[in-house]
């Protein structure tokens, strides 16, 4: 490969909230962190090159993105996903929960009803209930390591709970569905019959895997626009959270006067330069350095994929279909969720994201991140089956 994915990179001392914070999460020192969502990667060169420039100006006042900016967001959606979006619906916050906080605080009242789909991104239930809002929630269907939608189920919540609004996690997190067209469809249709509207999460929307496709849920309904809100960022793609970006798409002007005005309120005015500058680097030039991760990271999974085939046959993987997140199913194992968790930490040594937090629909799993060199999950699957194994 062109780019080195194998280099192990110590972000021990970084400020790294990863790697730097396991006397506060009371976790053993010498347990291995695989949890939040960041990859143990550098960005891509291209990043790194175009931020120099403006370290080595050595100013950094208030800053708005110029044409190319947007020229390059809209390129990649192009290139990449075949939507073409319009430069007046482009919103930047600093990050997608803030867009999701800005688009139930302006769009629903205290008390109004949100629906979301567990297991899921857990931050969704949290913005809902901190705002003062009901969270609704339609399982997704777990059966034979894989999920689906319950149309049926979500259309009664969303009529016995007059749900006003729907947060779509597309590609799924932790689950790691890409939805189909015809899930997409009948999603928009039954929002479309109740008036419902759809705030979709699309973050992870540049990890999807052969076979899938992940469409913006904003192609497939010109007509419903109005009701939708497609939220984005070059964070996940390009290992930059720390930047704080997000590019949030709001097709209509009075829904999208309505979410400017909350960030007024909470006064969010400009984008941090840097941030600006790393992410019209990487949609312009980073697409190569995108594509060869990619094949590492199918390579991690298939490393995964047949360990546990040949060492720990009652651990099951929910196949990934995106991201770089994979469930992973220790239910067969009878362990209580408390129970699992110690044990993960205090004898596998590996720090996690338990799957309770993503709802009681996640009891007995674990979310991990493959995102890092394969040598550092060669270790964790070890650690596995040192513990799991037969």
């Amino acid at each position: 490969m062109k780019y080195d994915f194998d280099t192990v990179i110590d972000r021990k001392n970084t400020k790294s909230l990863k790697h730097d914070f396991y006397e506060e999460h009371k976790i053993p020192v010498d347990a291995i962190s695989m949890w939040v969502a960041d990859m143990d990667f550098r960005t891509a060169p291209c990043v790194t090159e175009a931020m120099k420039k403006d370290l080595e100006l050595g100013i950094f006042g208030y800053s708005e993105p110029l044409e190319p900016y947007y020229q390059a967001v809209s390129n990649w959606f192009a290139s990449r996903f075949g939507w073409n979006l319009q430069k007046e619906w482009l919103v930047k916050t600093p990050g997608v929960v803030f867009a999701l906080t800005t688009a139930i605080c302006s769009l629903t009242e205290k008390g109004d009803a949100v629906l979301i789909q567990q297991p899921v991104y857990y931050p969704f239930r949290k913005v809902i209930e901190d705002n003062g809002r009901v969270c609704v929630n339609s399982s997704l269907v777990y059966s034979n390591s894989h999920y689906e939608m319950d149309f049926h189920d979500f259309e009664e919540k969303i009529v016995q709970n007059h749900v006003k609004m729907f947060i779509l996690c597309s590609p799924h997190n932790p689950v790691g569905r890409v939805w189909t067209k015809e899930e997409l469809l009948t999603v928009i249709a039954i929002c479309r019959k109740h008036n419902v509207f759809i705030v979709s999460d699309e973050i992870h929307a540049d990890f999807v895997y052969p076979g899938h496709h992940h469409i913006v849920l904003a192609k497939l309904a010109d007509d419903y626009l109005d009701h939708m809100i497609i939220c984005t960022s070059p964070s996940k793609t390009f290992n930059l959270a720390g930047l704080q970006l997000s590019n949030i798409f709001i097709p209509d002007e009075e829904v999208r006067t309505k979410f400017v005005k909350r960030l007024h309120e909470v006064s969010y005015l400009e984008a941090g330069m840097l941030a600006l500058t790393a992410c019209e680097a990487a949609y312009t030039d980073g697409g190569e350095w995108l594509d060869e991760l990619l094949i590492y990271l199918q390579e991690n999974i298939g490393y995964v994929r047949n360990f546990l085939r040949e060492n720990l046959g009652k651990l099951h993987m929910v196949e990934p279909e995106g991201t770089y997140l994979l469930w992973l199913d220790f239910s067969e194992y009878g362990y209580t969720p408390q129970e699992l968790d110690t044990k993960m930490l205090q004898e596998v040594k590996l720090w996690l994201d338990a799957g309770a937090i993503f709802g009681a629909e996640g009891n007995c799993f674990e979310r991990i991140n493959i995102a890092c060199p394969r040598s550092i999950l060669i270790q964790a699957m070890e650690r596995l089956k040192r513990t799991f194994g037969e």
